[in-house]
């Protein structure tokens, strides 16, 4: 028996209906505390607004999957991964990259513990690892009074190495500097090196 396949019906309605999905929508992105407004389709992660639409450019794309953590930037002082949101699921929401952690020439006590103890290699997932870090000393004091976690000098001491490991591991670095990683967080986070 010969058995021919009919091609789906297409609705009536088809033209109109994909008609409703806007190409570009508004978006205020608050970026190192710059707002911006920008026309961005709607499936355009935050990841591809950083980079593509305000050149910054620090924030990486490792794997655009979420795995490896080359794109972690900070929401709000909390650590996400930019190629797993949209832009505008963020409309007004303050995002800093890696690009507004220094006070002008000044480093960020984590950006300076990373020059000192050359932990990084390659530097592509740098930007990540530093970011993913000041979330983490964030995460790890939530709930202290703001006078003691602006001195990261006085933020959690007793964070062991396996701790900073495991609040760390959504973060690879493919040249394997962890050792330094995780001693230039120690030093930032003001325990011993």
């Amino acid at each position: 028996m010969l058995r021919t396949r009919t091609p789906h019906a297409i609705h009536p309605d088809h033209h109109r209906l994909r008609a409703r999905v806007p190409e570009k929508m508004p978006v205020a992105l608050n970026v190192n505390g710059v707002e911006t407004r920008l026309k961005v389709a709607p499936w355009t992660t935050l990841l591809d607004a950083l980079r593509d639409h305000l050149d910054l450019t620090g924030t990486k794309k490792g794997c655009d999957h979420g795995q490896c953590g080359a794109c972690t930037v900070l929401l709000d002082g909390r650590r996400i991964n930019a190629c797993l949101t949209l832009a505008v699921m963020h409309d007004g929401q303050p995002v800093t990259t890696i690009e507004g952690l220094a006070d002008g020439e000044t480093l960020h006590p984590l950006q300076a513990a990373f020059v000192a103890h050359d932990g990084f290699q390659c530097g592509y997932c740098t930007a990540g690892q530093i970011c993913s870090a000041a979330g983490m000393l964030h995460e790890s004091h939530m709930g202290m009074p703001s006078y003691v976690t602006e001195n990261l000098a006085l933020a959690r001491p007793e964070l062991t190495n396996a701790e900073i490991r495991e609040r760390m591991s959504g973060n690879i670095c493919r040249c394997a500097a962890y050792p330094n990683i995780v001693a230039a967080i120690r030093q930032a986070a003001g325990g011993p090196a």
